[in-house]
């Protein structure tokens, strides 16, 4: 693997919709669901949807910074999810719905708590925003069956409702950072 990739792994409610999104993002080498920042050595997602796991759901994204900065990809990051609701979006709630960022750098620290302040100084969102910023802790793969869930399940109505809507919301407001252009 390129040693120039970076990593970086975001917390934005259900997994399957970041996922669904970064896949789509170019300079985005690949994305992974999975569970970070827990109090337990490999969780189930039976386990992490109890709450009780302390994990959230969350995607490791590995870009390239010389296609794509870090900025960018937490910019997708606040447009897609909702920040400002505390351990939910939408109607997925339970702390593993929270949205984070988890930085593998103090670069990528930096960049979230620097876009944070621009976000709230500009009055983006109504309500303050909530995401934590916090190192990396863990990380633990999810199940088979959801890794590229939307890719594999698009006329499931969970992906109609909720994940199609966001796909379609980071084409229209982002077509510069999509990997394959409209023809």
């Amino acid at each position: 693997m390129n040693t120039n990739y970076e990593t970086i792994t975001l917390a934005g409610g259900c997994f399957w919709c970041l996922e669904a999104v970064y896949d789509e993002v170019k300079g985005v080498i690949s994305v992974d669901s999975g569970y970070s920042n827990g109090n337990v050595a490999n969780p189930t997602y039976k386990a992490v949807c109890t709450g009780l796991t302390g994990h959230a759901e969350v995607v490791k994204i590995v870009y390239d910074p010389a296609v794509i900065s870090t900025r960018d990809i937490l910019n997708v990051f606040f447009a897609i999810h909702d920040p400002t609701t505390l351990n939910r979006q939408g109607a997925d709630v339970g702390t593993q719905y929270r949205s984070g960022i988890y930085y593998h750098t103090p670069e990528q620290k930096e960049i979230a708590e620097n876009l944070i302040k621009e976000l709230t100084a500009q009055k983006i969102f109504d309500n303050p925003i909530v995401t934590e910023v916090d190192a990396i802790k863990d990380f633990y793969i999810a199940e088979d069956y959801h890794q590229e869930y939307y890719v594999n399940n698009k006329f499931q109505p969970y992906c109609m409702a909720v994940i199609s809507p966001k796909v379609n919301k980071f084409r229209k407001h982002y077509l510069e950072l999509l990997k394959k252009q409209p023809a």
